[in-house]
């Protein structure tokens, strides 16, 4: 039988899709932030999409992000005392398959997590990284600056980004650590400006020296890039966190003044450059706007001059794209200039390139065949990120990707063969026990495989998927791991994973058992009951529904009154027939709860995907179990013989979902 649903009914899917998700340092294993805040939605989606659109018109891609500061430094106070001897590149390595196999634990399905800096990736990346910032400047889209860089007179060294900290000059910004030119909270300035700043090599306050290096024309994206903002953010399939922070970053250059440097800036307003200032209901501080990025550093130098408090407000800056660490991808060579290395977060941003090519190449595919994905308007790439890397994705990466167009009469509206303005998918900050963490900070985040020691992978799945991180910061309370917790309640990661560790298998026991019981085990054969298709089919629908707007969250809750009022279904049913020994009833029952288990678990696949692979073991069905092209199908569409297929037998106490070992103590 086939239930005909029309299509107006149903949101529409590109052909083909790329997903990625953010990518870890090389210098830490996975802690539980990059799996519950980025990992798990990514999988989920990306394993929607394979049973939505096929397999083979799926691709998801992330890797180690290997080079930089951070790992420099990291890899140097190692070195220094002891702990590990051989190379950074090994270090890297270290952690590159302790991270591989920690998203294997988590049954991530990623067809190429890769490294940017290791084994066929890295050349790869190489030779992207050259086309792409040779394309910038062919069409006109670098300057050479010469800028001021930290230096470190009694160390005698020039300082990366990850060793000088200070104070984050952007108004309003609560980050713990500021380094050379980006603070941990992603706000972007001049290192000029950076607050108190000190050497971490000498603990000094380092000098200013002039350095040479590219840096991409940012700033001449204000425009194009406000109107992309206002673009997205009339789309249903957009997470409105994107647009809203990325306008924070696309106003005017700005100054907030102390409100008792007013009478100094009164005296010496007409020294500034051209500004208009806002004196109305002055609280702590004023505004004071310029036209752009020059004039505002004219004025920071006559207000520090004439000793007045001030932050610079949130605005585009030049994108530094070149530096001078030693491990880094080699900059090409423009102008004379060479033995630079890029800095590690523009070329992140098109290592996804990198990796997509490299996952081609080893299938066989030809290495330009990467277009079809990132290029073509039957296709659509969807980044998972965590909100702190929206500046990056949202405006240095759609920036750039819109300057390899031309020089000129640039679109956010891609033409095919050219570079797609990828769809973010922003989540909030996964918090700890209520406290940010990280393992910058003071709260130190539990690793990600330790957390195995307590629940299931895909416990966890439905847990972090189910915080609706897309609409807040939401904290993540292991009961475990919380000190201050009730004995008495329940564990709150047990919420949405009970769904199917007692709910749904139940359901899924029972039908198995009674068919044993009743039939020999042979599937029931017959029509499923109209009100249970129409349930089915309007579940289906919505349930696509969420998908497409990324509302990951609310498949939980589809699932969950699916699921519980399948169970309550059966048992009202079967409780009827056993008491009446009624086996019209029985038959009929059981006949609508397998199609509501197929129902179940070809929803719940995303996110449960080894216990209702289990499922689909027993019922003794193909890979097309999972298949939307059958979605709205019943089981016997997969039978050679409907009327006498036999099921797997299931043993007694045998769970399609097990929980962990630990909880039943």
């Amino acid at each position: 039988m086939s239930k005909k649903i029309s299509n107006d009914q149903r949101p529409t899917f590109s052909k083909r899709a790329v997903i990625t998700a953010g990518m870890p340092y090389g210098n830490k294993a996975l802690h539980f932030g990059h799996i519950g805040g980025v990992f798990v939605h990514a999988d989920v989606y990306a394993r929607f999409l394979r049973d939505r659109l096929g397999k083979d018109n799926v691709i998801f891609v992330s890797g180690t992000d290997c080079y930089g500061s951070p790992i420099a430094e990291s890899y140097r106070l190692l070195k220094e005392s002891g702990a590990f001897n051989d190379s950074i590149e090994d270090y890297v390595k270290q952690n590159h398959l302790a991270q591989k196999q920690t998203l294997a634990n988590y049954h991530i399905a990623i067809d190429n997590f890769a490294a940017s800096g290791l084994d066929s990736a890295k050349d790869i990346h190489q030779k992207v990284t050259d086309k792409f910032i040779q394309t910038l400047y062919e069409n006109g889209w670098l300057d050479k600056l010469t800028t001021s860089q930290f230096y470190d007179a009694k160390a005698e060294c020039f300082l990366n980004g990850r060793q000088v900290i200070g104070k984050c000059p952007i108004e309003g910004c609560s980050s713990e650590k500021a380094y050379a030119d980006e603070c941990d909270l992603g706000h972007q300035y001049m290192p000029e400006d950076l607050i108190d700043p000190k050497s971490t090599l000498s603990n000094e306050t380092p000098e200013m020296r002039k350095v040479t290096n590219w840096y991409f024309r940012l700033t001449d994206f204000n425009e194009l890039l406000n109107k992309y903002v206002d673009d997205i953010a009339n789309k249903d399939n957009i997470r409105p966190l994107v647009p809203i922070t990325m306008r924070e970053s696309l106003l005017k250059p700005l100054i907030y003044v102390r409100k008792e440097g007013l009478q100094t800036y009164l005296k010496i307003k007409d020294s500034l450059p051209r500004h208009s200032a806002d004196l109305d209901n002055i609280k702590n501080s004023f505004i004071i706007t310029f036209d752009d990025l020059t004039a505002r550093e004219e004025a920071c130098v006559i207000l520090t001059a004439n000793q007045i408090r001030y932050r610079t407000g949130k605005t585009l800056v030049p994108l530094r794209l070149t530096g001078n660490i030693e491990w880094g991808v080699k900059a090409p060579e423009l102008e004379g200039i060479k033995d630079l290395t890029v800095w590690v977060w523009p070329e992140s941003l098109w290592a996804p390139i990198s990796f997509t090519i490299d996952l081609l190449l080893k299938k066989g595919k030809d290495s330009a065949s990467w277009k079809d994905w990132w290029c073509d308007s039957d296709s659509q790439v969807f980044q998972f990120i965590g909100q702190d890397n929206i500046y990056f994705y949202g405006i240095a990466q759609m920036a750039m990707f819109m300057a390899t167009q031309g020089k000129s009469d640039l679109s956010i509206y891609p033409e095919n063969g050219q570079l797609t303005l990828t769809n973010l998918v922003a989540n909030h900050h996964i918090l700890f026990l209520d406290k940010k963490a990280s393992s910058s900070s003071a709260i130190k985040p539990p690793m990600a495989k330790d957390l195995l020691e307590y629940y299931t992978a895909e416990q966890l799945r439905a847990h972090f998927l189910g915080l609706a991180l897309n609409q807040k910061s939401v904290s993540f309370q292991p009961k475990p791991l919380n000190p201050i917790a009730n004995e008495n309640e329940q564990d709150p990661v047990l919420k949405e994973g009970n769904l199917f560790t007692n709910v749904l298998n139940r359901l899924v026991r029972s039908c198995f058992y009674t068919a044993q019981k009743y039939d020999d085990g042979i599937l029931p054969y017959g029509s499923i009951s109209a009100e249970v298709l129409t349930e089915a089919k309007d579940t289906i629908i919505a349930y696509e529904w969420a998908m497409y707007k990324l509302d990951l969250h609310n498949i939980n809750n589809i699932l969950d009154t699916y699921i519980r009022q399948a169970n309550k279904y059966w048992v009202r049913n079967i409780t009827i027939a056993e008491k009446e020994n009624n086996e019209i009833l029985r038959k009929q029952t059981l006949i609508d709860a397998f199609h509501m288990v197929k129902t179940a678990c070809l929803l719940a696949h995303p996110i449960a995907c080894i216990g209702t692979e289990m499922v689909r073991e027993y019922l003794g069905i193909d890979e097309r179990f999972f298949s939307w092209d059958y979605a709205f199908n019943d089981l016997y569409l997969f039978l050679k013989e409907p009327t006498k297929h036999q099921l797997k037998f299931l043993e007694p106490k045998v769970d399609f979902f097990e929980k962990h070992p630990s909880q039943f103590k």
